[in-house]
Order: structure tokens, then C-alpha cells, then sequence
């Protein structure tokens, strides 16, 4: 039951993120940057709640050299994750761009519970799973896709079909991030150590690939004088939930079903956001349908975890 409210309330953060890393790109002007603020505040807020717990930030020389290097590439693939949606969404459209890599993470995160890969809890995949599997995708195609089927009709399918499978291997990479982060957790016996290294080397990349890109760093205090709301900042934080909920979730319920339920909550928190529209997100009324969907959604990951 714990796992389960964790999940979706990780989940559902996320949405709030995502909302709020919108609003902090359209003050910033450029995605890239606006990624690093959110990682770097993700990074700070770590820190300092392992600080005020009483944890060391340190990681020992031993544990670096006994501990596979694969590791620590969490944060580096998160970055992979986060370039690929934003190279995505003018191609595909927010319909495409959202659905292909969570077709990704439902298959890998299937496949790395299978086979135990990333030292992830291994669970055979059997026919009750395989229905729970189905039933999820079923319930994700009405919530996500049905809607806006007609509009989709109407864009160009031509030359998207290399785009679309970059999707699906960017929501791989963020499985194998969470099985990964994890194990780490395991291994360093933190939740908040592994969640901070993630983000700690994720804007590492980030801040090599705005130097790179952009070469402006001016672009942050320019926003706070344009009036953005300093809630704008906050993703991180939320992000930085994220990552932690997933550490402690993955070697108690598997990273199969911690990417599922985190899926729940993350539709069901972006179908409130466009209910309501907070945030600044559009308002967009809600059908019947979806909430249907959800309610599939819901009964294959009550399958996934029974098998």
C-alpha cells in the first residue's frame, strides 16, 4: 500500500514538474538552460536535506573503485532523456512525443525485471504480468491517445518513423535510470545519496552542453527582472522527489511496476493540471473516456503486481 501512494504521489509530482519547468522555459527562452536550473536546484535541495539528516555527502574512494561504473551514469542518462523530448516534441507533436517513450519504459522496465539486469529484483514475466502489460498500454491508448486521434490523423507520418523510435529507446534509458539509481541506492545504503549523485552528475552534463550551446549565463537574473514568480525554480525539488521515490520503490516492488505506478500518477496529475489549468497550463476539459482509462490503467498494474 506504501509503495503504491508513493508511486502515484511521485508520479503526480512530476507532472507538477514538467508544468513548471514549461513556465520556467518560456521566461528563459531555451530549454537547455531552463534544464540546468531545475537539475541545480534539484542538486541543492538534495544536499541539504542529506545535511540536515545527518548524512555525508562523501563517497569514499573504495566504493568508487568496488562499484560498477555503469553505476553513475543515471544523472548522464536522464540528460540523454531530457534532449530527446525536446528534440521530439516539434517532430512528433505532444501526443507522440509523450507516448512513444512511455511505451519505451513499460518494455524495458518489463524486460530489466525479467532479466534482473542493473541488479534490479528479478520477476519472471508470466501470463498474469503479460495481461497486466496489456491492459496498461490499453488503458495509456485511451487516456493519452484516443482524444487526440483526430488531430494526429491530420499531421504528416511521413520520415517520423526513426523520430518515433528514438522515443521509445529515450523511455528505455529512463527504466534503465531508475533501475539503476536503484541499485546505487542499495549499494550506498541512501536513497538521498543515490538520488543526489544523479542529479549532481546530470548537471555536470547539462552545464557542459549550455556552455557549449549557449554561452550566456546572464539569462536567470533577466527572467527575475522580466517578473517570473520564483516558484518557477522549484522543479528540482520536485524532480529531486522523483528520483528519491524511485531509489527507495525499485528493490521493493521492482523496476517494472515502480515505472508503472509512477505512470499513474503522472496521467492522472496531468489530467488534473489541464482540468484545472494550474500552473499556467491550458485548461482542457477532461472526458469521461480518459478517467475510464485510468481505471484500466489502474487494474493492469494490480495484475502486473499479483504476477
Amino acid at each position: 500500500m506504501f509503495a503504491g501512494l508513493l508511486g502515484i504521489f511521485i508520479g503526480g509530482g512530476q507532472a507538477l514538474q514538467t508544468a513548471v519547468n514549461s513556465r520556467l522555459r518560456g521566461y528563459l527562452g531555451s530549454p537547455f538552460y531552463a534544464s540546468l536550473i531545475s537539475f541545480s536546484g534539484g542538486t541543492l535541495c538534495l544536499a541539504l536535506v542529506a545535511l540536515l539528516s545527518g548524512q555525508s555527502l562523501w563517497i569514499s574512494t573504495t566504493t568508487w573503485a568496488n562499484t560498477p561504473f555503469w553505476l553513475w551514469i543515471g544523472g548522464s542518462l536522464g540528460v540523454i532523456v531530457l534532449t530527446s523530448n525536446i528534440l521530439l516534441f516539434p517532430r512528433l507533436g505532444s501526443m507522440q512525443t509523450a507516448l512513444m517513450p512511455i511505451l519505451g519504459q513499460v518494455l524495458m522496465g518489463v524486460l530489466i525485471d525479467h532479466f534482473g539486469w542493473f541488479g534490479a529484483p528479478q520477476q519472471s514475466f508470466g501470463l498474469t504480468r503479460l495481461g497486466g502489460v496489456i491492459l496498461v498500454l490499453a488503458g495509456i491508448f485511451i487516456t493519452v491517445v484516443l482524444p487526440n486521434l483526430r488531430q494526429a490523423k491530420n499531421t504528416v507520418a511521413s520520415g517520423l518513423w526513426g523520430w518515433r523510435v528514438l522515443g521509445v529507446l529515450a523511455g528505455g534509458l529512463s527504466a534503465t535510470q531508475t533501475a539503476m539509481n536503484g541499485t546505487l541506492g542499495r549499494l550506498l545504503d541512501s536513497a538521498i545519496l543515490a538520488a543526489f549523485v544523479s542529479f549532481f552528475l546530470g548537471a555536470l552534463c547539462l552545464i557542459l552542453l549550455v556552455a557549449l550551446k549557449e554561452g550566456r549565463w546572464q539569462r536567470l537574473p533577466q527572467a527575475f527582472q522580466a517578473g517570473m514568480p520564483i516558484w518557477c525554480i522549484g522543479g528540482g525539488c520536485l524532480g529531486a522527489f522523483f528520483i528519491t521515490g524511485s531509489v527507495i520503490l525499485v528493490p521493493l516492488i521492482g523496476t517494472g511496476l515502480t515505472v508503472l505506478v509512477s505512470l499513474l500518477g503522472l496521467i492522472g496529475g496531468s489530467l488534473l493540471l489541464d482540468q484545472f489549468g494550474l500552473l499556467g497550463s491550458p485548461r482542457k476539459r477532461i472526458h469521461a473516456v480518459q478517467w475510464l482509462g485510468l481505471c484500466i490503467l489502474l487494474g493492469g498494474i494490480a495484475l502486473v503486481r499479483l504476477g
